[in-house]
């Protein structure tokens, strides 16, 4: 029951009840004033609902693509880690307890990137270079262990395909949908239903005292409803919606045995 009224939360805001005031206010005051006419509804989906459903389409999309990605590099990590483990003969315990630091280092570098703002990449970014760097040091290590030519190759490639997973995944998380299609989502949402008050009071005449503003009332929630979805979606690292993505270093590196 808590988690329904905090996801329910999430989407009816401060700004669902500015809205739904403002459409209220309108509608009382065509009423009052007589003031109707007959809008025509197919200009809501058009200019509104259309638009936002492209930009929640888009958003969740990126999210799909961080999540592949994010995933792919846990999983070259583990790989590398059992590179360590099972390539060398007796490797000592030093050696993986360094592999895991390194994986460690580099996830929670990666956590700080992608949790913090935008504005913060250029300082933040520095930590995940410098783990790459790090582990790409270990790997050459690895070669007076005993780890054939080969076999070290192929662990660069594992930490080759980290380092393009970390790159699209900051491209997702520096260039958004797009700015100019939010703002035109933000003035209308905020426009028509102001507008549509002589639509409103058209329509509810026939409707009891006090239920004719059920219709602007549900007209507002409904579209600042997907909006607050898209907002959401919009950034899936800042831990604050229930679709972001979860970054679980701990576990991580808890289940690298």
């Amino acid at each position: 029951m808590l988690k329904t009224i905090k996801r329910s939360l999430l989407i009816i805001n401060w700004k669902t009840l500015v809205i739904t005031g403002l459409s209220v206010a309108s509608t009382a005051f065509c009423l009052h004033f007589h003031i109707k006419a007959d809008f025509p509804l197919t200009l809501i989906g058009t200019a509104i609902v259309f638009p936002i459903v492209f930009s929640i389409g888009g958003a969740y999309k990126r999210r799909e693509v961080a999540l592949d990605e994010y995933g792919s590099i846990k999983a070259h990590g583990r790989a590398l880690y059992f590179a360590v483990s099972h390539w060398l003969e007796n490797p000592p315990q030093e050696l993986k307890t360094e592999v895991k630091l390194h994986l460690e280092n580099l996830l929670s570098s990666c956590t700080l990137v992608f949790t913090n703002p935008v504005q913060d990449l250029e300082e933040t970014e520095k930590g995940v270079y410098q783990n790459f760097n790090n582990l790409s040091v270990f790997i050459k290590s690895l070669r007076a262990h005993g780890l054939p030519s080969g076999e070290a190759s192929r662990s660069n490639q594992f930490l080759s395909k980290m380092m393009i997973s970390f790159e699209r995944i900051k491209h997702i998380y520096q260039y958004r949908t797009p700015r100019t299609l939010r703002t035109y989502s933000d003035i209308f949402i905020v426009v028509l239903p102001i507008i549509y008050g002589p639509h409103f009071a058209e329509n509810v005449t026939s409707y009891n005292y006090g239920l004719q503003f059920a219709v602007p009332v549900l007209f507002s929630v409904i579209l600042v409803a997907l909006d607050n979805i898209q907002s959401h979606l919009e950034n899936p690292f800042d831990q604050q919606g229930e679709d972001d993505v979860q970054f679980n270093v701990e576990k991580f590196v808890r289940n690298l045995e």
